[in-house]
């Protein structure tokens, strides 16, 4: 308890980031659908956001570099209630997408700061516990923020001015913080090739669970509406997949431990392309009956990135879990973009159940790759195999500092691991040279314990 009291201001701030989050999520393709943008605009919004995501991810280390976290992340709440209040005033699908874009960049940076503080007040005792109650928390939020599309009307102006409002209120606890500096923000790198050479699985795997998560997340809605679900329905619909996605990982946490990672990949995938299937068919017959269609594919869909990268850490050696739960973030981040853009001309051109057309032929993908990658490689003993550890059911709000508050990270190994690649081995000769000094390339320690 003592833990989560010296953290409780930074989880208010990042339950307030998401709370906001999710309102400006979902409220944004509703009131879209209400002025008539057409589904390959609300398409490109979510492209957008996952664009200017990853761009966060990668740019926003180099501001809080220069600046300091708490101006940067004072700045990125500020911009982000602005950039809702925008599209509020701007209602052109171009602009739209543009401010998308810029809502992405915000919550990625913002989100990272508030991490990075949270994990320099973890130990390695505490680390596990604050993961788990720092993801609960941001569920939670999430899923209150969709939820309260259901008390009113999103074709007026209030859940715009109350979004921008949360959005400012989640700078207060860390702006009133105390709390030393933390070391700098950690930026993602992307090494396809040794991703690759690490688990081929992994990269097509991640890269398709985008395009498929990528295109129900954002155009979840839009299919909602499409079928005739009123507005307290869909938003009931996404916050129950979003749900379904957190409880089921723990079913399946424990038989990813016991069998064969891909094993369980491809039942999810199979699954998932089951209730697509029924959702083609059947959808929209009965609203009760699509919600719990709807859930349920959500917690398959949802459910898949952690095993992914447990199984990708599996093979992965000692001290590059970071590279490689930071590269597979990209990986996905690329995916989230591609499905979107990619389901919305079909569901016009079609129907709305088109959507779930992409999404099968995403898992259908994935179950083929798996089940000829199993015929490649061994799996690995149940007793070699890294812990899986449940994370944020979307996938939307991992950061790069994300993978730093996660139990399987040991700072040691990485830091090791970081001195080995770049300060010991000479790739011209491909050899260890054991004269060579420590080093600290990244500069973890640099800033560590600075006051603000």
């Amino acid at each position: 308890m003592s833990s989560i009291f010296s953290i409780a201001a930074l989880l208010t701030g990042s339950a307030l980031l998401l709370l906001a989050g999710g309102l400006h999520g979902l409220l944004l393709p509703l009131r879209g659908l209400s002025e008539g943008f057409s589904d390959s605009s609300l398409g490109l919004l979510g492209a957008g956001w996952a664009a200017g995501y990853m761009i966060g991810c990668l740019v926003v280390p180099v501001i809080v570099k220069r600046v300091g976290h708490t101006r940067s992340f004072g700045v990125l709440c500020s911009l982000a209630g602005i950039t809702l209040l925008l599209n509020l005033l701007l209602m052109h699908p171009l602009a739209w997408i543009i401010l998308r874009a810029l809502s992405g960049f915000c919550f990625a940076g913002a989100a990272m700061i508030v991490e990075s503080w949270l994990n320099e007040r973890a130990t390695s005792n505490t680390r596990g516990r604050i993961f788990g109650i720092y993801t609960m928390i941001n569920l939670g939020a999430t899923t209150v923020g969709q939820m309260l599309l259901t008390v009113g009307d999103p074709t007026g102006f209030v859940f715009f001015i109350i979004g921008s409002i949360i959005y400012s209120l989640a700078l207060l606890p860390t702006a009133l913080s105390t709390a030393a500096s933390p070391a700098p923000l950690t930026q993602a790198r992307l090494d396809p090739k040794k991703l690759w050479k690490n688990s081929p699985i992994a990269v097509v795997g991640i890269f398709l669970v985008g395009i498929s998560n990528g295109a129900f997340g954002t155009l979840g809605a839009v299919y909602g509406r499409r079928i005739g679900l009123e507005v307290s329905d869909v938003a009931i619909m996404m916050s129950l997949a979003l749900l379904s996605g957190a409880l089921i990982q723990l079913p399946v946490g424990y038989a990813s431990d016991r069998l064969d990672r891909r094993i369980v990949l491809i039942a999810m995938a199979m699954a998932a392309m089951a209730l697509g299937f029924c959702l083609t068919l059947f959808g929209g017959i009965n609203p009760v009956a699509t919600i719990a269609m709807v859930a349920a594919f959500g917690g398959m869909i949802f459910s898949m990135q952690p095993v992914i990268v447990a199984h990708a850490s599996d093979h992965a050696e000692p001290g590059e879990f970071l590279k490689t739960s930071g590269g597979l973030l990209l990986i996905y981040g690329i995916g989230t973009m591609v499905g979107p853009v990619a389901a919305a001309p079909l569901m016009t051109a079609t129907s709305p159940s088109a959507l779930f057309q992409i999404t099968a032929a995403a898992h259908l993908t994935i179950i083929v790759f798996a089940v000829w990658r199993m015929t490649q490689r061994a799996a690995v003993d149940a007793d070699e195999r890294t812990d899986f550890v449940p994370s944020l059911a979307t996938g939307r709000y991992n950061t790069p500092e994300t993978s730093t508050m996660d139990p399987r990270y040991d700072e040691e190994l990485e830091d090791q691991a970081d001195s080995d690649d770049e300060a010991y081995h000479d790739p011209a000769v491909d050899e260890v040279r054991p004269e060579a000094p420590e080093a600290d390339p990244d500069g973890l320690n640099a800033d560590a314990g600075k006051k603000i």
